[in-house]
C-alpha cells in the first residue's frame, strides 16, 4: 500500500534560484514526467493513477486550478504528484534538474490567436532549446491543442529543429483527455495530438 499523501500537494521551494531536490520533493526516486499548464488536473490526476511507478509535476499559473487538483490528489491517495504555481519557461529552464525528465506534456496551451500576440505563444524555437535542456536523451514531448493554426506552428517548430524526431503519440495517452478536451470534443472540435523524440 502506497505511503499516505502529504497534508498539501502544492510545492513550495526554499529557493527560486536553485535547482529542484526531486529526492525532498517525492517518497520515492522514480522517472520524473512534468506536466505544463496542468489546469486543474484532468490529465494529471487520472495518469499519475495509473503510473505510481513514475513521478509527475504539474505546472500551473492559476491558484484555483492548483487547489483542485491538491484536494482531489489527497483525496485519492496520490504521492506521486507535486504542484507549483510559477511561469512554465522560468521552471523549465532554472528549476529542474538538467537532462531529468522522460516527457513533458503540453495540452491546450494558450493560442493566442490575435496575430500580434503570436508572439506570446509558449511553443517557439527558444523554448525548444529551454525542453532540450531539461529532458533526457529520447525523452519525449506531447502536445495537444484544438487550434488548427497553433497546431501547424507547433509542428512547424518542432519539425525545423533536427534535436527533435516525431513519433506517435500513444494510446495511452489518448484515452485519458483533459478537462478542456471533454467540452471541445462535446462540441465537435477534435483534438490535434503531435509527439516528438529528442534525440540530441
Amino acid at each position: 500500500m502506497n505511503p499516505a499523501a502529504p497534508e498539501n500537494l502544492i510545492y513550495t521551494p526554499e529557493s527560486y534560484v536553485d535547482r529542484l531536490d526531486y529526492r525532498a520533493m517525492f517518497a520515492k526516486d522514480q522517472p520524473l514526467e512534468v506536466e505544463i499548464g496542468c489546469g486543474d488536473g484532468g490529465f494529471l490526476g487520472q495518469f499519475a493513477a495509473r503510473h505510481p511507478e513514475r513521478n509527475f509535476i504539474g505546472v500551473e499559473r492559476l491558484k484555483g486550478r492548483l487547489g483542485k487538483l491538491d484536494r482531489r490528489g489527497r483525496r485519492e491517495g496520490l504521492t506521486n504528484i507535486r504542484l507549483m504555481r510559477i511561469e512554465a519557461t522560468y521552471f523549465v529552464q532554472y528549476l529542474l534538474q538538467p537532462r531529468s525528465v522522460e516527457a513533458m506534456h503540453i495540452y491546450f496551451p494558450d493560442p493566442w490567436p490575435k496575430k500580434r500576440h503570436h508572439k506570446n505563444r509558449l511553443i517557439q524555437p527558444p523554448f525548444l532549446d529551454v525542453l532540450t535542456g531539461a529532458l533526457r536523451k529520447e525523452g519525449t514531448v506531447f502536445l495537444r491543442t484544438d487550434n488548427i493554426p497553433y497546431f501547424e506552428q507547433m509542428v512547424e517548430v518542432f519539425g525545423a529543429d533536427s534535436r527533435f524526431e516525431a513519433i506517435e503519440t500513444p494510446d495511452e495517452l489518448k484515452v485519458v483527455v483533459t478537462d478542456f478536451e471533454r467540452e471541445f470534443n462535446a462540441q465537435g472540435i477534435p483534438t490535434n495530438y503531435a509527439a516528438y523524440r529528442l534525440t540530441a
